[in-house]
């Protein structure tokens, strides 16, 4: 079974699906690979003219598989994030169930969100014993700054009612109109002409508030995960969740 399936409706609708759904639809590093190439494909393919990203299933994605490993993506997190945030075609996440971790940070970089009313979603990553380094600044644009701080460092579930609150979310509505909700946004991007898109995209990009990370900056915070996530708070963190457990530090009562 495909893990990740990808095709183009008559209109140019270019559906990305993540199918797991046994296990969540939790990612791996070939996910993010085919991932890459379908929005690396779809941008530049004139015949598509808007990109949805949905989960297969009971949830949209449990983030990155835990204990997956595996050989690493050709791109770190921070440049798929890049790379969805750039695509000159008109973005919408479609979103169901839980959307944790990397999967609220590529849902972010979407221009649209609608959302079931029985959505969840989390930055879980300081409960595992590391930081989303450079997923911050994708969370930041798409949540707000004072938003971001409360749900990264407690690490806590919210609904899709405070997502909608926190400008998350644009639209929420029933899990079963999901479907209906969606063709009516893709209808009125379909409205707009693809030059003109790309276009108002780029300059929005260019003088959004904050700014995009540059390269450097994504580096610099790849590289401040890559020790945060090696650490011993990390592997503690990491074999807690799996034996389903407090970490070590949490204090007893």
């Amino acid at each position: 079974m495909e893990t990740l399936l990808h095709s183009v409706s008559e209109r140019g609708v270019a559906t990305i699906t993540f199918n797991r759904p046994d296990r969540a639809n939790s990612y791996d590093s070939a996910m993010l690979d085919v991932l890459c190439d379908a929005f690396e494909g779809y941008g530049a393919d004139p015949k598509v003219r808007v990109i949805v990203l949905r989960g297969a299933g009971k949830h949209f994605s449990a983030g990155a598989g835990i204990g997956d490993g595996g050989a690493k993506p050709r791109l770190s997190m921070g440049e798929v994030c890049a790379l969805i945030d750039a695509a000159p075609k008109p973005t919408l996440a479609i979103v169901q169930g839980a959307c944790i971790g990397g999967a609220l940070a590529l849902v972010s970089c979407c221009d649209m969100v609608i959302a079931g009313r029985e959505a969840s979603f989390s930055i879980p990553e300081v409960r595992l014993g590391f930081s989303p380094g450079p997923l911050l600044g994708t969370f930041v644009r798409a949540m707000g700054y004072r938003s971001v701080r409360r749900y990264l460092l407690s690490g806590e579930r919210f609904s899709a009612e405070e997502g909608l609150r926190i400008g998350l979310i644009g639209k929420l509505c029933e899990t079963e109109q999901l479907d209906r909700a969606s063709d009516e946004w893709i209808d009125q991007c379909l409205l707009g002409a693809p030059g003109a898109i790309a276009q108002a995209k780029f300059m929005l990009r260019d003088s959004a508030a904050p700014p995009p990370l540059t390269a450097e900056q994504n580096q610099r915070l790849q590289e401040a995960f890559d020790l945060s996530s090696s650490s011993e708070e990390a592997l503690e963190g990491r074999a807690s969740f799996k034996e389903k457990r407090r970490p070590q530090w949490y204090p007893a009562t």
